[in-house]
């Protein structure tokens, strides 16, 4: 190699490649016929190549001796003789085939001599070059390049500027940062893989999912998976990945749809990890609990003999689909064996991986929800020990859990401690719940400001989007202006400020009309200011938009509850529907016992005034639910 090196640095190739330059700078191209200086065409063409392959073969040889800055610098040089040779780059026809040969080696070579040399940003330089002039490249090498450019910038770490003005056109789409690029380049990959310009490569997709779930758009891969035409990938691996999709996009019904049809008996009905994702799903939505029960079953089965987490992951979703199931029932003897056999599924889970937070979030919330507070304490503790504290969720669970058992002052302290240890834009659930727990101890007016204080925060988190934000944006607001001015609303609705009230509910219109949240704000208000029929209208709008609003069905059933006896059984039959939905809501209970009472069943009311009673003692300033 190095005798190779010391030939090549004996040749004076950069004073032929000017004698190459000057010879095809002074032909002219010929008006009519055939010129002369044709015929020195071939000779020009196989004197280029040659001066072009010993300097690419001089670079080949410093990589091999480890000078691997010279070789980028030699390769780099011979781009550079091309471009001043063909001055609009390399033609597409009447190019020497060994020419043609040593051009796409340099330009596919010279980005990986700078990754070499550690200078990416070179690469970078070197990559776009490569893409964006004209080096009359087949569709593989165009593609090695471009997927290799992609990774470099997902994974490289560096971060890269836009392309200079002069590979810019007007009104062309000019990526921001790396992550825009690498999307764009494999989308392109993709479309030439569908279009079969190019070998399917199963690598694009891999990155093109990363790149476009690591910024929220899966509903934009879902789309690319669905542009693929039948026949380049199994169509179970298409439905699985569209279902991930429509999961990750909030979809639900219909990535549940999706793994329907692949856990056909006819497909791939013993699939875990599609088994696992449909029990997920089915775990959010009390409609489906019991599909999802029998998928898990399934999963538990059959991840015996696979993998100890595989089973816990099993066992978990089990517990979930059971407690949703619960939700389901009428009967108090079936709602409580159901969330009996849950938890006792989430803690034979926990037995199997003892460190997994998930799993110990999950039973401190069931304990939660079903008013344990020691074991649902016991277990929030426990998933901030395993987390660090790092996760917020924790901190808010364990504040919720205190003031369940009217420990406001402690619960603020906890509440504070997390505001210290959390970012600013992460701060509006847990001002809200602060706030919420000054009104609790009698504090209005710190609630206030507390509300005033988050509403200029979340304006200006707003206003730093800009007006263009996109969903994944909008989904990171971990609160809304909606959701400020409506708690404020609450918030003077129990002080009785009735217009501050309505300055409130006239800006919730303005961020969503017809809200039920809105709607039922009023009503509530309508009902406090005695003009009982608005509020019955309000309420019945509530209801017509969405039918299993828990606290309508309660305010509802307990107007009605006040009306004679004539609507008592409709007021009966909205509070224990609504008991159905969420058994431990205190409200409900109180006003079954004011119907029961009123019809004279004095032994079933004292039974919901005892159940209200005791609801009362361990009621949380905010739903747990409201964590997840």
């Amino acid at each position: 190699m190095e005798s190779a090196l010391r030939v090549f640095e004996g040749i004076e190739l950069q004073a032929a490649i000017q004698r190459l330059q000057i010879s095809y700078s002074e032909r002219t191209p010929p008006r009519k016929g055939r010129a002369k200086s044709d015929s020195h065409h071939p000779v020009s063409q196989h004197a280029a190549c040659l001066v072009l392959e010993a300097i690419y073969l001089k670079s080949k040889s410093l990589q091999k001796l480890g000078r691997v800055k010279e070789a980028a610098r030699e390769c780099k040089s011979v781009l550079d003789a091309v471009e001043r040779i063909f001055h609009c780059g390399v033609p597409e026809v009447q190019v020497d085939a060994r020419l043609q040969e040593t051009v796409v080696l340099s330009v596919e070579l010279l980005p990986e001599l700078w990754k070499q040399a550690g200078l990416y940003q070179e690469a970078i330089i070197a990559y776009r070059r490569a893409l964006l002039s004209q080096w009359n490249l087949d569709n593989a090498c165009c593609a090695r390049i471009q997927k290799k450019f992609a990774v470099l910038l997902l994974y490289g770490g560096v971060d890269a500027a836009p392309p200079s003005l002069g590979f810019q056109m007007d009104g062309s789409y000019v990526p921001k940062n790396n992550l825009e690029e690498a999307i764009l380049i494999l989308m392109i990959l993709f479309r030439k893989a569908c279009l079969r310009r190019i070998d399917w490569d199963q690598s694009i997709v891999e990155h093109l999912t990363f790149a476009l779930s690591v910024c929220g758009q899966t509903s934009t891969l879902a789309r690319q998976f669905e542009e693929v035409m039948p026949g380049i990938f199994r169509r179970v691996d298409r439905w699985k990945s569209l279902a991930l999709c429509y999961v990750a996009a909030g979809q639900n019904k219909v990535a549940l749809n999706l793994l329907r049809s692949s856990l056909r008996k006819h497909e791939e009905p013993n699939d875990l990890c599609a088994l696992l994702l449909a029990a997920r799903i089915c775990s959010e939505d009390a409609l489906v609990a019991d599909e999802g029960v029998q998928y898990a079953q399934r999963a538990v089965v059959l991840s015996r003999d696979v993998d100890e987490h595989l089973v816990a992951s099993s066992l978990q979703m089990l517990g979930l689909c059971l407690q949703k199931q619960s939700a389901a029932f009428t009967s108090d003897c079936l709602r409580s064996r159901l969330q009996s056999e849950a938890l006792k599924s989430l803690e034979q889970a926990l037995s199997i991986e003892c460190d997994n937070s998930e799993l110990i979030f999950d039973l401190a919330m069931q304990y939660a929800e079903q008013r344990n507070l020691t074991a649902a304490m016991q277990y929030a503790k426990r998933f901030l020990d395993t987390t660090g504290g790092s996760v917020l969720k924790g901190w808010k669970l364990l504040a919720l859990i205190l003031s369940a058992q009217q420990r406001y002052t402690e619960a603020e302290v906890i509440i504070d401690f997390a505001l210290d240890e959390t970012a600013k834009w992460e701060q509006g659930p847990l001002l809200r719940l602060k706030a919420k727990l000054k009104l609790s101890q009698s504090l209005p007016a710190d609630a206030v400001e507390i509300y005033r204080y988050l509403l200029a925060l979340v304006q200006a988190q707003r206003k730093s989007f800009g007006p263009l934000r996109s969903a994944t944006q909008v989904h990171e607001e971990k609160i809304s202006e909606f959701d400020v001015w409506h708690g404020l609303a609450n918030l003077y609705s129990s002080l009785s400020h009735w217009k501050d009230v309505e300055i409130c509910l006239d800006k919730c219109n303005e961020f969503k009309g017809f809200s039920v949240e809105t709607l039922h704000a009023e009503g509530c208000v309508l009902e406090k200011r005695d003009r009982v029929y608005e509020a019955l209208i309000a309420y019945m709008n509530v209801l017509a938009l969405e039918p299993n609003h828990v606290l309508t069905k309660v305010a509802l059933g307990g107007l009605l509850s006040k009306m004679g006896p004539k609507v008592l059984p409709t007021a009966r039959s909205l509070l224990a529907d609504a008991l159905r939905i969420e058994p431990t809501n205190r409200m409900a209970w109180f006003y079954l016992g004011v119907a029961h009472k009123r019809e004279g069943q004095v032994a079933d009311a004292a039974d919901c005034f005892q159940a209200a009673s005791m609801l009362d003692e361990t009621n949380p300033v905010e739903s747990f639910s409201s964590i997840l």
